[in-house]
């Protein structure tokens, strides 16, 4: 199915909450973190996201549960490993435990150029 047939739910949230905590800014700034995983919708593909006055297009949306990411996902989400993005994670979330089975939204993006 190609982007543009793709069927996405109503977003949760706007695009100006997706990435909001400093460190993941800096790493979204840096070249370190082209995705970010959140329970709902923020962004659809071709949404521009701004950080600190840089451009950044979403390019790919899609649902992921959290048994499926990989090392790799991890590094897009800026950090070593997936044991390094699951502490992460939970040290934002206390209360929250890992739930393999938990679906969650992929939001990959790269910067636009000036």
């Amino acid at each position: 199915m190609s982007e543009s047939n793709q069927q996405y739910p109503e977003k949760s949230c706007s695009i100006e909450r997706l990435v909001t905590i400093d460190n993941d800014v800096q790493k979204v700034l840096e070249g370190k973190k082209t995705a970010t995983r959140r329970n709902g919708v923020y962004a659809l593909p071709g949404e521009i996201m701004e950080l600190e006055g840089k451009s950044f297009k979403i390019d790919a949306l899609y649902a992921q549960t959290l048994g499926e990411m990989t090392d790799a996902d991890a590094q897009a989400e800026g950090y070593e490993s997936l044991e390094g993005y699951k502490n992460a994670i939970l040290s934002i979330h206390p209360n929250m435990p890992w739930v393999p089975k938990m679906n969650v939204w992929v939001h990959e993006y790269s910067p636009l150029r000036d």
